[in-house]
C-alpha cells in the first residue's frame, strides 16, 4: 500500500501556475475549475509563503468559471468562453492565461482548443493544463513557464553576449524568491553578466517576450523546470546549465566561476570581483568571532527543506558556520535521477564532513530519521544528548524542535511564522543574512 501525504510542503499544479502568475506583471489568471479551487490555493499558499498576498488579480479576485454539476455533465467549454470574454472586458491586463482544475480535465474539456477558437480578443490568451493529478506546484510552475517559452517568447537568432535567463527559483514555493532573485542578479552583474530573472523587481512581461535573445540559460536547481529548460533549447536554441542554488561565499564563488567559464569570461574579471566581495563578506563575519569562541556557538545542524535549500544550507552551516551537518531531509518528491544529482551536493565539503541524507515528503519523518541516528536516553549512566543543535526547516518542524528543546529557524515552505518582504538567503548577502539569523537564535535569551 502506498504511503499517504501527511501535511504536504507544496500545493497542486494549478497552485504552482497561480503562484508564477501572481509574480508576473499584468498577467491575469482564469481558472477553469470548481468553485473554490483558486481561493483554496490562496489560503494555503499565501500564509505558507510568508504572507505573499493575492497581488493584482489573485486571491478572491481570481477570475474563475466555478463549474457546477451542469458543466460536469454537459461540458464546460461554453462556460469557459463566457468567462474569458468577461475577464478580458472587465480586468485590465496584458496577458491572460487559462489554467485547468481536476474536474474539467476528468470530463475532457479541451481548454486549448476552446481558447484557440475565440477570436477578436484585444490581448493574448494562453492555456495551460494544470490538474493536480498530473503533479504538484513545482510541476505547475514548469508547465506554465514551458508554455510561455513555446507560445509567448519571441524567437530571434540575435543573441546578446553575456545575457542570461535565470529560472528554477519558484515563487511561493520559495518564500524568499524575490530577494533571492535580486541578489542573484546583483552577483552576476559583478562579472558583467546581464541576468533576466523574469519576475524580479521592476521586471515586466517584456522580460519574458525578449528572453529568446539570451546567450545562456541558468537553472538554479538540480530538480525544477526540466520542461522549460529543454523547451528553451529546442525552440530558441539557448543552451542551459544547472547550478546549485548558492548560499554564502564559497557556493557563490563557485557559481560565478562556473557561469564565467560557460560564458568564456576572462578569469581575471571573475577573480577581481570575487576578491572584492570576499573582503566585504568576511569583514562582517569577523564580528562574530569573539562571542563564537567565548561562549561556544558551534551546533549540530539538522535541515528539512526542498531540493534547492537542503544542499545549500547543509553546506553553508558546515563550511561557513563551522557547525556539524548531522542530518538533512530533502522534502521534495524526486526521481532516482534527481537523487543521484542531489547526492553529489552533499559531498566534498571543505570541512570534510557529510550529513546523513534522506528523501521524504512526510512532515513527521524528521523525528523518525533523527531517532534512528541518535541513540535514545534509556536511563544510561552516561548519555550524550543531541545538543546543542539547531533545526532549519518550516513550521512543521516547530513542535519537534520544542520537544528536543532546540531552536528552529524557519526557512522553507510552509512558512507561517515569518513575514517576508525582500529577505534573501541567496548569494553573498544571503549568506550574511543566514549567519545573522542563525546566531541571533542562539543569543536571543541573553
Amino acid at each position: 500500500m502506498s504511503a499517504i501525504v501527511d501535511r504536504p510542503r507544496y500545493t497542486c499544479a494549478l497552485g504552482g501556475a497561480l503562484a508564477l502568475m501572481r509574480a508576473m506583471n499584468r498577467t491575469i489568471p482564469i481558472a477553469h475549475a470548481g468553485a473554490g479551487c483558486a481561493y483554496n490555493y490562496y489560503i494555503g499558499g499565501n500564509a505558507g509563503a510568508g504572507y505573499l498576498g493575492g497581488g493584482y488579480c489573485g486571491a478572491v479576485s481570481t477570475p474563475s468559471t466555478n463549474v457546477t454539476e451542469k458543466e460536469i455533465i454537459f461540458g464546460g467549454e461554453g462556460r469557459l468562453e463566457e468567462q474569458i470574454r468577461a475577464t478580458v472586458e472587465l480586468i485590465d491586463g496584458d496577458l491572460y492565461i487559462v489554467i485547468s482544475g481536476c474536474q474539467v480535465e476528468m470530463i475532457g474539456d479541451d481548454i486549448r482548443a476552446a481558447v484557440d477558437a475565440i477570436e477578436g480578443l484585444p490581448a493574448p490568451v494562453l492555456a495551460v493544463q494544470t490538474p493536480s493529478f498530473k503533479g504538484n506546484s513545482q510541476y505547475g510552475y514548469d508547465l506554465l513557464l514551458e508554455t510561455l517559452v513555446r507560445k509567448y517568447i519571441v524567437k530571434t537568432n540575435a543573441k546578446r553576449k553575456k545575457a542570461v535567463n535565470i529560472f528554477g527559483i519558484i515563487p511561493g514555493n520559495d518564500p524568499f524568491y524575490k530577494g533571492n532573485l535580486k541578489e542573484i542578479k546583483r552577483v552576476l552583474s559583478l562579472i558583467g553578466v546581464d541576468a533576466n530573472t523574469f519576475i524580479g523587481e521592476r521586471e515586466t512581461l517584456d522580460n519574458f517576450r525578449n528572453a529568446g535573445s539570451a546567450e545562456l540559460n541558468i537553472a538554479l536547481s538540480d530538480v525544477y523546470a526540466p520542461l522549460s529548460a529543454e523547451a528553451f533549447k529546442e525552440v530558441h536554441g539557448i543552451p542551459y546549465i544547472r547550478e546549485q542554488f548558492p548560499i554564502g561565499f564559497f557556493q557563490t564563488e563557485r557559481f560565478l566561476r562556473n557561469v564565467g567559464e560557460a560564458l568564456a569570461i576572462d578569469e581575471a574579471v571573475v577573480n577581481k570581483s570575487v576578491k572584492a566581495e570576499e573582503e566585504i563578506y568576511f569583514d562582517y563575519f569577523e564580528r562574530i568571532a569573539d562571542i563564537y569562541n567565548d561562549v561556544e556557538l558551534q551546533r549540530y545542524g539538522v535541515v528539512a527543506a526542498d531540493s534547492n535549500y537542503a544542499p545549500a544550507i547543509s553546506q553553508f552551516i558546515s563550511d561557513e558556520l563551522g557547525w556539524i551537518p548531522h542530518l538533512t531531509m530533502v522534502t521534495d518528491p524526486v526521481t532516482e535521477e534527481n537523487k543521484a544529482d542531489l547526492d553529489k551536493r552533499f559531498k566534498n565539503y571543505l570541512s570534510g564532513l557529510e550529513p546523513k541524507v534522506y528523501y521524504d515528503t512526510n512532515a513527521s519523518a524528521l523525528r523518525h530519521y533523527l531517532a534512528g541516528n541518535w541513540e535514545r536516553n534509556r536511563n544510561h549512566i552516561y548519555y550524550e544528548p543531541f545538543s546543542p543543535a539547531v533545526i532549519f526547516g518550516g513550521v512543521y518542524e516547530r513542535d519537534y524542535a520544542e520537544e528536543l528543546g532546540v531552536p528552529l529557524l524557519s526557512i522553507s515552505f510552509p512558512l507561517t511564522n515569518r513575514v517576508v518582504f525582500n529577505k534573501t538567503y541567496a548569494g553573498f548577502n544571503g549568506g550574511l543574512a543566514l549567519a545573522e539569523d542563525s546566531f541571533s537564535l542562539l543569543v536571543a535569551a541573553r
